[in-house]
């Protein structure tokens, strides 16, 4: 704990520029990012990157064929022109990293969330534990409530960047508006109507989160973010030109290459639930490097907490399930990859 009785924040670890990380944030030989760390060849890459979709044009079936084959082979997908304007991404990528490194850290402790609630709004480092004795991500972040309108507040979320609270909410509404364009191709893409997936969801909980991944000493020791998949129905994501994602297919962890004008599409739980497992959600994590810091900005849309999912397709492989009992037990256990999800399968 810091002297103000607030965590020690990781950027804060970072700048003191030792050579050895906490304990706390070495992770055990088995999830280390060498243990499954694939090398390929730089000419490999664009095969064994998540598939790129143009959603310009009117050729629905073309992109119901390809978002399809993305959801059944990956969990997850880039998007390019997808009617955000490139000015809003830089944007939001310009503000948010201007918390972290404009910002002295008195300053933006005074944003911090609530250490004993993981899923409280503001600047924080342990989302994703599930204990104190867990180990912890090589990252901070900030968080930010933002639909539906009735949890907006943005005198919650820094103006050190003049124009930091009207990217933040543009931002949002550009993201909802992409998310129902998205479920609604993947409903079709599986012959259900286009509403049929929101409809499951119902009114979108969105949040933005801004992560921060300082450069750490021991990159081969830690992890920006430990493997899970998300809790909600779809996360948009983007990241800025520092490589760090990956995600886990076919045994492999596959690094995701950044892409300026592209959106990062990752199916969540929820929507494997109601595709009764015909589409799959994604198990990622985020790595680190010794030199440079990396940012992202995911935007999860989730169901209300009294929400109950169940798939939309006969027999039923899942349990149904509400929402908020989902969330709950996926903070206690710990994310530990997908198996929060595997707990809902049904034995026959």
């Amino acid at each position: 704990m810091s002297p103000a009785g607030e965590p020690v924040r990781v950027q804060a670890i970072a700048q003191t520029r030792n050579s050895v990380v906490p304990p706390q944030y070495v992770q055990p030989p088995e999830t280390r990012p060498a243990a499954k760390l694939t090398h390929h060849h730089k000419n490999e890459a664009a095969e064994l990157s998540p598939p790129s979709i143009n959603l310009a044009g009117e050729d629905t079936g073309r992109l119901k064929d390809e978002i399809g084959l993305a959801c059944r082979d990956w969990g997850a997908f880039s998007v390019v022109n997808h009617g955000v304007p490139m000015e809003l991404l830089d944007q939001m990528r310009r503000v948010g990293k201007s918390f972290f490194e404009e910002c002295d850290m008195e300053q933006k402790l005074k944003y911090s969330c609530d250490p004993n609630s993981p899923a409280s709004e503001g600047y924080g480092s342990r989302m994703l534990v599930a204990d104190n004795d867990s180990v912890l991500d090589w990252r901070d972040y900030f968080d930010h409530h933002t639909l539906p309108l009735s949890r907006r507040n943005p005198a919650k979320w820094p103006h050190y960047q003049p124009n930091y609270r009207e990217v933040v909410a543009e931002y949002s509404d550009q993201m909802k508006v992409l998310a129902q364009r998205l479920l609604g191709l993947i409903s079709e893409s599986l012959g259900l109507p286009s509403s049929c997936i929101e409809e499951a969801i119902g009114e979108f909980c969105q949040n933005i989160t801004v992560s921060y991944y300082p450069p750490c000493p021991q990159p081969d020791l830690t992890l920006g973010l430990q493997s899970h998949s998300d809790m909600g129905a779809i996360t948009l994501l983007i990241q800025d030109n520092v490589e760090g994602l990956q995600v886990f297919k076919d045994g492999e962890w596959i690094t995701v290459r950044p892409l300026r004008d592209g959106i990062l599409v990752l199916l969540a739980d929820q929507t494997e639930i109601i595709t009764n497992g015909k589409y799959r959600s994604c198990q990622h994590r985020a790595i680190t490097n010794a030199e440079r810091a990396r940012l992202s900005v995911a935007t999860f849309h989730d169901p209300a907490k009294t929400r109950k999912v169940f798939p939309a397709f006969e027999p039923p492989i899942y349990h149904e399930v509400m929402y908020g009992d989902y969330v709950s037990s996926w903070y206690t256990k710990g994310p530990e990859g997908k198996r929060n999800i595997d707990a809902l399968l049904i034995k026959y």
